[in-house]
């Protein structure tokens, strides 16, 4: 696993709300639609960010992460991990706190530069199962 659970804590609990989620769609059958569904069941504002930029549980989706015109703490990654490596870079540029890539999305070199420059990073780990631990509930 790649995120230590310092980090982990730190992004699901300290970080802030704001999270952009990078392949979420209006499609039901895609994990994105239903991890968005528990973070804002936990109180996370939800950003939806393909390149149709749909309207996914009422809140306005953007085609890229340069397009959101406020900030974003956490972007979690959606997409294959050949793509991953531009989201996390782009995740620096717009000035977000971290980036979590979802289950299955390893870039080693994207997870590398990351970190390098300064912000929380997770991958290959879920924040929906994550927040279902005990240590969360309340």
């Amino acid at each position: 696993m790649y995120g230590d659970e310092a980090t982990v804590d730190r992004i699901l609990t300290g970080l802030g709300d704001t999270w952009a989620i990078v392949g979420l769609s209006t499609n039901a059958r895609r994990p994105a639609f239903g991890v968005a569904q528990v973070l804002q069941r936990f109180g996370k504002r939800i950003v939806p960010v393909h390149p149709k930029a749909e309207t996914v549980h009422g809140e306005r989706g953007y085609p890229t992460l340069s397009d959101i015109p406020f900030p974003v703490d956490v972007v979690d990654v959606f997409v294959n991990s050949e793509l991953a490596g531009p989201v996390a870079d782009e995740a620096v540029r717009i000035g977000a706190g971290a980036v979590w890539f979802q289950l299955g999305v390893v870039d080693e070199a994207a997870y590398e530069r990351v970190r390098a420059a300064g912000l929380g990073m997770v991958m290959d780990r879920c924040p929906a199962i994550e927040l279902r631990a005990p240590r969360y509930q309340q």
